[in-house]
Parts: C-alpha cells; structure tokens; sequence
C-alpha cells in the first residue's frame, strides 16, 4: 500500500487498512529510510554494488502507517551468505525471522526468533547459506541509516563477500519455512 492510500483512509488509526505484499513499494520508491553515512561508508558500499550488492537482497516497506508517528513493517530476503556492514539506525526495530538464519555475533537465529533493537545501537550480521526472510517493524514511518566506516580491510571482506556469491544470488529462492518443533 503507497503512501497516499494510506493517508485516505479515513480515520486509519481506528479503521483497518489492508497492505499486499504484491502491492509493496521497494525500500528506494517508499522513501522511508535516509543515508547519512560518510564518504568513506558510501564508497565502501558503492564498492560492494558493483561487485553485486543489489543481486543479493529483496526490500520491500509493506505498509507504513500515516501518522508520522507511526510505525513502518518492512519484508526482506537476505539471500544466502549476505553481510551488513555494522550500521546504526535513528529509531527502535524489533526483527522476527521468517525462515533461514542470521548470524548475529555468536546468536545463530532461525524461524521464530527476533530480537529488538534501540536506536542507535550499532550492529551488523551475516546469512546462513540458504538466506533470510525476515519482517522489520519499526516505530517510525522514516529513519535514518548511518554505516560505519570500517577499515580497508572490513570493506575488501564485504566486497569478496557479494563477488563471491552475485551469480547464485540471481537465482536464489527465498529458505523454506521450518517450524522449531513445539
């Protein structure tokens, strides 16, 4: 749902308002997150896009309420072996794993996990090899991104990172679902 449909619905915190994935705007159309990363992270992600950056994610903001002091829900499929670059955002997020696994620091977390995050907290993790899907939901309909600079090194790692896996990443499907056994 864009933004617009949004702001007509009339009285949308009390009413309902239905998003599709279908109709969901990528993260560049919705406009909702800002860059405010330094030279150096930029050309450092500049680097990692021409050696298939792109290939290896799918964004999509899924619905963003109309009140500024809403929320924003996001869907991404990190596909497999992706790395963030340690990074900050301007408002709280809470993730939950949809399927695959994200490795964040020694914490391997897998379908039904999440966990919450404070704003301007930094942080950073890798994919398992068959990739994430994982839901965002933030308390804000816009935030920031601010990307660490990271030593030369950091970057080349990133960079062999996305080279190594562009050509799988074109035809990667989304991990399948596995329930944690009750």
């Amino acid at each position: 749902m864009n933004y617009e449909d949004a702001t007509s619905a009339k009285n949308s915190r009390r009413g309902i308002v239905v998003f599709r994935e279908q109709e969901a705007e990528t993260f560049d159309e919705a406009g909702v997150m800002a860059n405010h990363s330094s030279s150096v992270a930029n050309a450092g992600i500049q680097k990692m896009m021409e050696a298939g950056l792109e290939e290896g994610y799918v964004m999509k903001c899924l619905f963003r309420s109309p009140d500024p002091d809403g929320f924003t829900l996001t869907y991404i499929w990190f596909k497999g072996n992706y790395a963030l670059p340690i990074h900050t955002h301007n408002t709280d997020c809470l993730y939950y794993v949809i399927a695959g696994e994200i490795h964040l620091g020694k914490q391997v977390l897998t379908c039904g996990d999440g966990f919450f995050l404070g704003a301007d907290t930094p942080y950073g993790y890798s994919v398992g090899p068959q990739g994430v899907e994982i839901l965002e939901f933030r308390s804000s309909t816009r935030f920031d991104i601010t990307v660490r600079d990271g030593t030369d090194k950091a970057w080349d790692r990133l960079v062999a990172i996305c080279a190594a896996n562009r050509d799988i990443w074109k035809t990667q499907k989304p991990p399948v679902r596995q329930p944690k056994a009750a």
